[in-house]
């Protein structure tokens, strides 16, 4: 069983979407991620987008524990259903944009301050890195704003590009949890 951890939904079931492969965050993964980005105060009021989904228990945690904004996307278009049915059921307000991740970054962006990449743990590495590359260039994050990156402990760091400063890396079983942070070029920051 897939919960809300902590939150106004918190303690609150999750569906998730029946056969398709979908790889929930753990509950204790959640509960030591969401810890980090609480004692960072990285969630209240923030815009929050959650690439690769899958059961949206990543943004409709974030939901559930303040962020301002969530935007979900999960190319399968029933798992995208289960997340809005999650989300209506808990009363949390989210997007769902059932769409690929690189047809998601190559839309109109916005500047987010916290960004979940929770990717099928088979996705080529290349592929990771090109989405990375995407929240950079095309104006994605906000100055300060945290990447967090879930993969198998058998992956190698995520390549990050240039504007994201890796963190740390942080495991939790089969699981690793990697943090960046956006800087922006000293020349574009306003002042």
């Amino acid at each position: 069983m897939t919960r809300v951890i902590a939150g106004t939904a918190g303690g609150r079931e999750l569906r998730t979407p029946a056969g398709r492969g979908t790889r929930p965050t753990s509950d204790r993964v959640r509960e030591a991620l969401f810890s980090a980005l609480e004692a960072r105060d990285a969630l209240s009021g923030a815009r929050v987008l959650d690439l690769y989904a899958g059961s949206g228990a990543l943004g409709l945690e974030a939901a559930s524990r303040g962020a301002a904004e969530v935007t979900l996307v999960e190319s399968d278009r029933a798992a995208a259903s289960v997340i809005r049915d999650n989300a209506a059921r808990l009363g949390l307000r989210v997007s769902v944009l059932p769409l690929t991740v690189t047809s998601a970054l190559g839309g109109a962006a916005r500047p987010l301050d916290l960004v979940f990449l929770d990717p099928p743990y088979d996705l080529p590495e290349e592929s990771l890195g090109a989405d990375l590359t995407a929240l950079v260039s095309r104006g994605w994050l906000a100055d300060q704003a945290l990447v967090v990156v879930e993969r198998s402990k058998r992956s190698a760091e995520p390549t990050w590009p240039a504007g994201l400063e890796p963190e740390r890396g942080k495991k939790y079983g089969e699981t690793v949890v990697w943090y960046a942070i956006h800087e922006e070029p000293a020349s574009t920051k306003p002042g």
